[in-house]
């Protein structure tokens, strides 16, 4: 895709979706490509859940990682801070 126009065609889950936006169409496709990877792990995982939950469980993890990652980042920036005082 052109990126003058900021849109990317991306598959996750079987589906096609037109994203729009600044960043790069390469790292676009590759954080397309990792939800697809994660929805379809927790498919396996899961095959009883429908699509939509197989999202919401997949957004709630993600999430997760992210609150972690957050906290985490605060330890060290405080530890820095500690440092540098």
């Amino acid at each position: 895709m052109s990126k003058e126009d900021g849109k990317v065609t991306v598959e996750i889950f079987g589906e096609t979706h037109v994203i729009k936006g600044a960043e790069d169409p390469g790292y676009i496709q590759k954080i397309a490509h990792e939800v697809d990877k994660k929805m379809r792990l927790t498919a396996q995982r899961f095959p009883r859940l429908a699509a939509h939950q197989i999202a919401i469980l997949v957004a709630l993890n993600l999430e997760d990682d992210l609150e972690k990652l957050r906290k985490e980042q605060e330890t060290l920036m405080e530890l820095l801070g500690e440092k540098t005082e």
